[in-house]
């Protein structure tokens, strides 16, 4: 066994034996982080580029990892939800970053978790897990207190973000339960790469041609999709996707504080308010995990 399998295992073992609410502070972390980077990038590159070029560092780092791995071929089935997946990521990385040029980070993020509520409301059964929904959307609905006239663009941007969202959630668990590691993973922003690079046309050859532009993109790729999607992918494979769509409600959370720490901006008492409302229902939801047996597409 070579040193790279040997940490890669360990890696796995430690995802694998970590609780959920863990493994998603460790996601936000990294696609947060990211995010703060970024956002400091928009005053040289478009929002657009800098998605573009998160998206395809994420695919190159994540295909150079995964290349030895998983060698059987891949169905057209396979295939068509990989590409989806691909797909709504990277439109969903875009229009976050469209958004995210006029409004706050946390606020921004509150809004987007409109997509997340939707997958959990199709899939919430329980009066305990609607009680935890209620109050994770409630928490959110008072993060994301942004009044449509302020800044309407964004807001519509951040929408179609959601709607994304909701995709990557949906596709993603369809790619994680397909066990194939980080290739499905990789070949996804692959894919999705070349449905936004179109609009990275304007200033990708500035971005390409500038180191100092170029590694901070990259960087961004890396903490933002490779550590952030990653885990999110081994997340995927062991709760089902209502728990994982609820548990999402962390991130608005998280957004907020690094908003707090790195950009200056201050949540208010209310926000601290919906803030707590967001960890109760997180709280409160059933903690049910994936039988590995069960088959594809059976999670509820």
């Amino acid at each position: 066994m070579t040193l790279r399998e040997s940490v890669s295992l360990r890696a796995s073992a430690m995802l694998e034996r970590s609780p959920a609410e863990f493994l998603f502070l460790l996601s936000a972390a990294g696609q947060y982080a990211g995010a703060v980077i970024a956002i400091g990038l928009f005053d040289d590159l478009s929002p657009a580029t800098v998605a573009w070029l998160r998206v395809l560092s994420a695919a190159v780092i994540l295909l150079a990892v995964g290349r030895r791995a998983h060698h059987t071929n891949w169905s057209a089935h396979d295939l068509a939800w990989v590409g989806i997946f691909g797909a709504s990521t990277a439109l969903m990385n875009l229009f976050f970053y469209l958004g995210i040029e006029s409004l706050p980070l946390g606020k921004g993020v509150a809004i987007e978790f409109i997509g997340p509520v939707a997958v959990a409301a199709a899939r919430t059964r329980t009066a305990r897990n609607w009680w935890a929904l209620v109050l994770a959307a409630g928490g959110v609905v008072v993060l994301g207190g942004v009044e449509l006239g302020d800044e309407p663009l964004a807001l519509l941007f951040i929408l179609v973000a959601s709607v994304m969202w909701a995709g990557y959630i949906v596709a993603g668990s369809r790619v994680a339960l397909g066990e194939r590691g980080v290739a499905g993973l990789g070949l996804g922003m692959a894919m999705g790469s070349l449905v936004i690079m179109p609009f990275s046309l304007a200033d990708a050859g500035t971005a390409l041609t500038t180191p100092s532009l170029l590694g901070a993109c990259v960087l961004v790729g890396l903490l933002s999709s490779v550590v952030g999607y990653g885990i999110d992918q081994s997340t995927l494979r062991r709760i089902p996707m209502r728990r994982f769509s609820v548990l999402l409600a962390l991130l608005p959370v998280c957004a907020m504080v690094f908003g707090l720490v790195f950009l200056d901006q201050t949540p208010t008492l209310i926000d601290l308010g919906g803030m707590a409302l967001v960890l109760a229902g997180v709280a409160i939801q059933e903690r049910e995990e994936i039988e590995r047996h069960q088959p594809v597409g059976t999670t509820t």
